[in-house]
């Protein structure tokens, strides 16, 4: 595999440079620097921090804006001036993929808790993109400062920017729970996340739950955490069970639908109204497709769809009519367009900021406690190191107060005056350097009162992180109060932090009802020939004699039908096939094989074909003269492979496919020895598939037709002259017998084609 890279033009040794090529292996060569490229983009831009839920261009950002100090109280800067300080300093990519990430935290409806306050064209959720960075200006957020808390004292490790020249926080303090909060996506090389949004106030009381109860179950957790909140709204319809396998598993999905009302117009008419679509939904592209649909006679329940939106999102749905079912039409409106979408959880994030795990919620709030733990450690410690470093100053402070008139002396006549004060009082070069910098006003009376009380709180503070540092059970509920205090801030009785997404149930429907609805409703005849070729014409024809075939073939079954209607197909393999008659081929022409629609055995032939009805059953029969009657409900076939009904296996093969009457009790089985037997019906058992029952014994031959029919009505069949033929029950008494049994020579008048029809 080994492969020498020579110079154009020369081989290895030819040329001043020919004693530096070295031999590299290719494979070894390409897996080192693939799996470099895999590391850099899983690490350091696909997938997001567990405990600041942010990715590095993002934290890059907030980090450049917290340094030109642009916080929630400030002025506005222009984007242009942020991007810049983003790219020149710590992020070194393109200047408009770092504005997008900047636009798309500032949009309320992408972000459910912005992180940029951004004043100017940021975008809408038509999809229209946002104004230039040169015209817009932004800040950050409450969201922001919280994320941000303690990044002056010492809460996070810093590391050199991309030049060196600067540094750059790892990990935010993140004193928000943003990473659930406000969500995430991304693909890696191999692997994605997809974290969508979330309620913080009830993330907080999660993980106020979890520091009590650090092994609480998912059942208690759900109870808290009910499912996303989408800063768009709309209405969750997944089951409890999905949305807690979901949290268990970090693994999952959401179906999330349109919110609709319905609207009462003038004359007993009415529209529905969309207030909220699903997330990451675009309104334009949502109504073109419904648009779209409307023209292409997909969606026949709806007349038209307006968009009345303003600053809230307002979709306007007609009814074709004022009788049309308006959930009906809804549940047709949800399975074809985007009013009902799916938002996926997959929660692939850098556990500890370093390893690339799937994570379930348990699991990333409680990373993000352990982290905001850090946090406090770390904070409480920096504190702590800045008032033993202001004690010994106001010690020594206190110190020259009580030797004021020696200090003044040292400094007046002493040449080393820093040194004969640290020998004279015993000081420290730190205490003696503050007193030589003390100010002449320093020297008042009440200063040195203020310096009491600030050396009396200050060891009274250090008392207490001492305390803290020393006890984790003080820890947890320092970090239990600064969660109830962001929970308190971003409360369901907020603007921002009220709950927007509710759940629901989707609407008890028949599923085939909204199928029909979706089809427009127009009579056709579908014809079939003997060599299996399929279609359909408009209108009912009344004469079959027309119909034109391809040489050598003829007409094998026509009938009358609608577009909403199935179509049943039932072959010598034992097995039917479902067709719907909107998708048969049309037009022109003598249609297609119908063997291109459906997985036929290449052996097998079709025997019946006819409009589906739910309510009726069927006698289907083998050669062998075996059967059995099956409710035609059982017979529906859901995919191209079909349904096996009855069992047969070569030579034997399906032959009979029979209607059964609502009152038909009897059976004639004519076999094709010529002989007739009549029986109760009861007799033949109803089954959902099977090898059948015998219905007629021979002792050469089969089957040749079955038919049911009402005892009180009699038998008929029509000769080869089209005459119709009549028996009693009585005339044919001779007839009568017992299933199974062998039966006796047809009655004179009976075809000779042996069927009763």
């Amino acid at each position: 595999m080994g492969k020498q890279l020579i110079p154009p033009g020369g081989d290895d040794n030819s040329g001043s440079g020919g004693d530096n090529i070295a031999s590299v292996d290719l494979k070894a060569a390409l897996e080192e620097r693939y799996l470099a490229y895999a590391l850099s983009t899983i690490m350091g831009r696909a997938l997001p921090d567990v405990r600041d839920g942010l990715k590095p261009v993002h934290r890059r950002i907030l980090h450049a804006m917290r340094i030109l100090r642009l916080d929630p109280n400030s002025g506005y800067k222009k984007c242009a001036r942020i991007v810049g300080d983003v790219i020149g300093k710590y992020h070194p990519h393109g200047d408009q993929s770092v504005y997008d990430a900047l636009v798309r935290l500032a949009q309320d409806f992408a972000v459910r808790y912005p992180l940029v306050d951004g004043q100017g064209n940021f975008g809408n959720v038509d999809g229209d993109n946002a104004a230039a960075m040169r015209y817009t200006e932004a800040r950050m957020t409450e969201v922001s400062t919280l994320l941000l808390q303690g990044m002056d004292e010492d809460a996070v490790d810093f590391r050199e920017t991309y030049d060196g020249e600067d540094k750059e926080p790892i990990v935010l303090p993140g004193a928000f729970p943003n990473l659930l909060a406000n969500g995430s996506s991304g693909i890696a090389v191999g692997m994605a996340t997809s974290v969508p949004p979330h309620n913080a106030a009830e993330l907080c009381e999660a993980a106020q739950h979890l520091i009590k109860f650090p092994n609480a179950g998912f059942d208690k957790l759900l109870e808290m955490v009910p499912g996303p909140d989408f800063p768009t709204g709309g209405t969750i319809i997944e089951s409890r069970e999905t949305i807690l396998n979901a949290y268990k598993t970090g693994r999952g999905g959401f179906r999330v639908r349109a919110k609709w009302n319905k609207e009462d117009t003038k004359r007993g008419g009415y529209q529905i109204i969309i207030t909220e679509i699903p997330y990451q939904v675009q309104k334009s592209r949502l109504i073109e497709k419904i648009a779209e649909l409307l023209i292409a006679k997909k969606l026949v329940l709806l007349g038209d769809v307006r968009d009345e939106s303003a600053e809230d999102i307002r979709l306007v749905l007609e009814p074709k009519n004022r009788t049309v079912d308006p959930v009906l039409l809804m549940e047709s409106m949800f399975k074809l367009t985007d009013l009902e979408s799916r938002v996926s959880l997959n929660m692939n994030v850098l556990s500890h900021g370093k390893v690339p795990k799937v994570l379930s919620l348990r699991d990333v709030l409680r990373e993000w406690l352990d982290h905001r733990k850090d946090v406090l450690i770390r904070r409480s410690k920096h504190r702590l190191k800045n008032i033993e470093r202001r004690l010994e100053i106001l010690g020594g402070f206190l110190i020259a107060y009580l030797n004021l008139d020696e200090v003044i002396r040292i400094i007046r006549f002493e040449d080393h005056p820093k040194q004969m004060m640290m020998t004279t009082f015993e000081i420290t070069d730190l205490q003696a350097e503050s007193i030589l910098n003390m100010r002449l006003r320093s020297l008042r009376k009440l200063e040195e009162f203020e310096i009491r009380k600030e050396f009396d709180d200050l060891s009274k503070e250090k008392a207490g992180i001492e305390e803290l540092l020393a006890s984790e059970d003080q820890q947890w509920k320092t970090i239990h109060w600064e969660i109830g205090q962001v929970k308190k801030k971003f409360g369901k009785d907020t603007e921002l932090g009220a709950r927007r997404t509710d759940f629901g149930e989707a609407a008890e429907v028949d599923l085939e009802a909204v199928q029909q609805a979706m089809i427009e409703k127009e009579p056709v005849t579908v014809v079939v020939s003997e060599k299996g070729w399929i279609r359909t014409l408009r209108g009912h024809l009344a004469d079959f004699a027309t119909l034109t075939f391809k040489e050598g073939d003829a007409l094998k079954a026509a009938f009358h039908a609608e577009t909403t209607d199935k179509v049943l197909m039932f072959t010598t393999a034992g097995k039917f096939y479902t067709l719907g008659a909107d998708k048969l081929p049309g037009g022109r022409g003598h249609g297609e094989p119908v063997r291109v629609m459906v997985d036929m055995d290449n052996d097998a032939d079709i025997i019946s074909i006819f409009v589906h009805n739910p309510k009726r059953k069927l006698l289907i029969a083998s050669s062998l003269g075996n059967g059995f009657v099956v409710p035609e409900a059982g017979t529906i076939a859901n995919t191209r492979k079909g349904k096996q009904v009855l069992n047969v296996k070569m030579p034997v093969e399906a032959v009979i496919c029979s209607f059964v009457g609502a009152g038909d009790d009897r059976v004639a089985v004519v076999g094709e020895n010529r002989k007739l037997l009549v029986f109760k019906l009861e007799q033949i058992p109803e089954m959902g598939r099977g090898k059948g029952v015998r219905l007629q014994r021979y002792k050469d031959g089969g089957v040749k037709d079955v038919k049911t029919f009402e005892a009180g009505e009699g038998l008929s069949w029509i000769d080869g002259g089209g005459r119709t033929h009549l028996r009693s029950l009585d005339e044919l008494v001779e007839f009568v017998g017992e299933r199974a049994q062998a039966g006796r020579i047809v009655p004179r008048g009976f075809p000779k084609s042996g069927k009763f029809e």
